[in-house]
């Protein structure tokens, strides 16, 4: 018998090729990191039930991992349609992924509108190499009216925050009726209304994960106003440094008290 949920939020992953969109999505949903990189061709698709703490309620995560190259515009941004939540992430060692997240904003907004979203700032542990400073970032995200997460996927920090926010921000916009419920898994519809068929593209793959465990956290608490950006400092995971410098010290100034 097939599971009953209350809640389910298709959310898009945008950003630049070898940011992490990938390692990020597979973090989430399984657990699991990887250093190889492989190039995401036309969208993979994987799913999580996940327990949020601030709806008390357990969310059915859609999430469509989209490739960030240009040549695969045309079919990644068919899969935009029905998001109800978008993730915009850029690398800390990549300039030009830093400079294209507006135009990433602007495409989903094109095709979704003023759905829930926030900005992550991807790669933290490798702030030593770092191509943007601190205020660059925050002053994007201020622009941008995004709440900025700075995640690393390597050490699964703030990972399911991140998710967690979203569906959170996502109720908001929908008791204030600024998005219309619809279901996750609803097919794509073109322009006209009708049933739609996405350009040739490899096949998407579909995994499903069920469960929270140990990596579940409660989400940072609701802000009064929905558009205020802001700046979610790193928590460290539970790892053992072997005597090194903790990735928190490093952040320390990048952080926003």
């Amino acid at each position: 018998m097939e599971e009953d949920f209350d809640r389910e939020i298709k959310v898009v992953v945008l950003g630049n090729g070898g940011v992490g969109k990938t390692s990020m999505i597979r973090r989430f949903c399984k657990g699991i990191f990887t250093d190889e990189y492989k190039k995401t061709i036309g969208v993979d698709f994987l799913e999580k039930a996940q327990f949020v703490d601030a709806l008390q309620e357990e969310v059915r995560f859609m999430l469509w991992d989209t490739a960030g190259q240009e040549e695969f515009d045309a079919i990644t941004r068919t899969y935009y349609r029905g998001a109800g939540a978008a993730v915009i992430a850029f690398s800390t060692t990549d300039l030009d992924s830093f400079k294209a997240v507006l135009s990433w904003r602007e495409k989903i907004n094109a095709e979704c509108g003023d759905i829930a979203m926030c900005l992550v700032q991807n790669k933290v542990d490798l702030i030593d190499r770092a191509v943007v400073t601190p205020e660059e970032v925050e002053a994007l995200a201020r622009q941008l009216g995004l709440k900025l997460y700075r995640t690393c996927v390597k050490e699964n920090i703030n990972v399911t925050e991140v998710f967690g926010y979203l569906a959170e921000l996502h109720h908001k916009k929908l008791q204030v009726g600024q998005l219309s419920q619809q279901p996750a898994a609803a097919p794509i519809t073109g322009a006209q209304g009708g049933s739609h068929t996405a350009p040739a593209a490899p096949a998407v793959q579909h995994q499903q994960q069920r469960g929270g465990g140990d990596d579940e956290a409660a989400p940072e608490e609701a802000t009064e106003k929905l558009h205020d950006p802001m700046t979610v400092n790193l928590k460290p995971s539970k790892v053992r440094t072997k005597g090194k410098k903790s990735l928190k010290d490093k952040l320390t100034a990048c952080s926003i008290a």
